[in-house]
């Protein structure tokens, strides 16, 4: 096995154990036994179980971002961007669980890469949805004061849904309430 592949090997058997034990529980030697490697492998490829953790919650936000951009491109105009970019971000971040663990859980805080995991997200997001916002100004179909503003507290609101949805847990029960949330949101924007 090549050294890429093997690399890639234990990004992803890291990524299933993490997902299922948590960042504390799991232990280096686990993820050594599960990818069939012997633990110096795993620290050849990763200084630490931190570093590891963290190439796969950056691993999963590259996942997050390519989603939300091909959501936004797949939009015929702002108001479906907009929609698209809400659904997509939600249900993307239900099936990414390490780094929806890494932006919810404060247990994790000690560790200094979570705080710049979670601010390179927010700041990810909110260009993102200036974008979208923008589009619509400059076509007509969104009258907002601000976008500088609008932005952010668009980007509140969807981070205010993560605890019912994810950890409660109940994403799959809360699918309609988020649809009506997206319809009253866009209604709100629209220039009329």
């Amino acid at each position: 096995m090549k050294i890429d592949e093997t690399k890639e090997r234990i990004l992803n058997v890291a990524a299933n154990i993490f997902s299922k034990f948590g960042f504390h529980k799991t232990t280096v030697d686990e993820i050594a036994r599960a990818a069939h490697k012997a633990k110096g492998s795993v620290y050849y490829h990763f200084e630490s179980k931190e570093d590891l953790f963290q190439k796969v919650v950056d691993k999963e936000f590259q996942t997050l971002r390519t989603e939300l951009i091909e959501a936004i491109d797949n939009g015929n105009n702002a108001k479906e961007k907009l929609v698209n970019y809400i659904t997509v971000r939600m249900k993307t971040l239900n099936e990414l669980i390490n780094f929806h663990d890494a932006i919810k859980n404060n247990y994790l805080n000690y560790l200094d890469f979570i705080g710049d995991i979670r601010q390179r997200y927010d700041n990810e997001e909110t260009i993102l949805i200036k974008s979208i916002l923008t589009g619509g100004v400059n076509n007509n179909e969104f009258d907002i004061n601000s976008v500088e503003i609008t932005a952010p507290a668009i980007l509140t609101a969807l981070k205010g849904l993560e605890i019912p949805f994810f950890i409660e847990d109940k994403y799959n029960e809360l699918g309609s309430r988020l649809n009506e949330l997206v319809s009253i949101l866009v209604r709100g924007i629209e220039k009329r």
